[in-house]
């Protein structure tokens, strides 16, 4: 009787999903901006579903590898959702608790995701927006220094070259070295300045420009306010070349035209990128400008903006 051997099936950690993200044409866009292009970085296709998976990674990786993160100890960090399920999944996947300070008015679909992730959560006044979220991370890891390490993404260096790591040589090598112009929303400012320096060192002329909501009183998840919020350690002003604003509403509706023109559930922050790059490419003579889908658009499945 003859044997057959089988091959083992070719299966993968999970965290080798992390990164490696198509760049999307928006055809729909292409009328409106023709000659030049619009291109977007589909990273709510992360395992995550979001492009903090990359940063989450990179630093809880370089904090083991220092020796700071230690089987004995649980993540810690301040979030509006998506690093917190970021740190989430993958310290679950590592073994780690993970604890996430955030504003009680946060995304109910997030605050489900983070329960369902085993995340403990310490939820702050909804008032004090981020910055209180922020302000009691930073107390919990003063406080107790032996049960948390503190991921602290908006000052830790990590998350920027997570970005310059792989997001930044992604795109350059997808555009075929061809893009001229790249806009990213600023929350932690990781992705920009990540992805900024990368880009700036292969083209010293590419035009880096941040997306910004345009009042402290916004709907958009995850970015700030520069004018009213505090800055992030790792946020370098000099580095961008101008910052766009992008009101709520537009942001919302470009959301809305994204999934039934295109086909591509995304969130606020996405359609605040699409929105500043359609914006900026109506501009433009030719050029390429890529920009971010930050994340999924299930993570706002019961917001009241997509009945308008």
């Amino acid at each position: 009787m003859n044997t057959v051997t089988l091959n083992p099936p070719r299966a993968v950690d999970q965290l080798a999903c992390v990164g490696n993200t198509p760049l999307l044409r928006l055809r729909s866009l292409e009328a409106e901006v023709a000659p030049a292009r619009i291109y977007a970085k589909a990273e709510h296709l992360n395992p995550g579903h979001s492009v903090k998976d990359r940063a989450a990674l990179r630093m809880i990786v370089e904090a083991e590898r220092e020796g700071a993160l230690s089987p004995d100890k649980s993540i810690l960090d301040a979030t509006s959702g998506n690093t917190g399920i970021a740190l989430a999944w993958i310290g679950a996947g590592r073994g780690y608790q993970v604890a996430l300070c955030l504003p009680a008015n946060a995304n109910a679909e997030r605050l489900r995701t983070l329960r369902a992730l085993g995340a403990e959560l310490f939820l702050t006044d909804p008032q004090e927006s981020h910055d209180g979220a922020y302000r009691e991370a930073q107390r919990l890891a003063a406080a107790f220094p032996r049960r948390y390490w503190y991921a602290n993404q908006y000052d830790n260096p990590e998350n920027w070259r997570a970005h310059y790591a792989t997001t930044g040589p992604e795109i350059w090598r997808q555009s075929e070295g061809r893009v001229t112009h790249f806009v990213a929303g600023i929350g932690t400012s990781g992705t920009l300045m990540g992805v900024g320096r990368f880009l700036r060192q292969q083209r010293p002329d590419v035009k880096l420009l941040g997306v910004q909501p345009d009042s402290p009183l916004h709907g958009l998840e995850g970015l700030k306010h520069l004018a009213t919020a505090f800055q992030p350690g790792i946020y370098d002003s000099t580095l961008p070349d101008e910052v766009l604003t992008v009101r709520t509403e537009d942001a919302q509706a470009m959301v809305r035209r994204l999934a039934r023109t295109e086909g591509l559930l995304v969130g606020s922050s996405a359609g605040a990128n699409v929105y500043a790059a359609l914006e900026l490419a109506q501009s433009l003579q030719n050029g390429v400008v890529v920009t971010v889908l930050c994340d999924h658009g299930s993570n706002y499945a019961n917001a009241p903006f997509w009945e308008v």
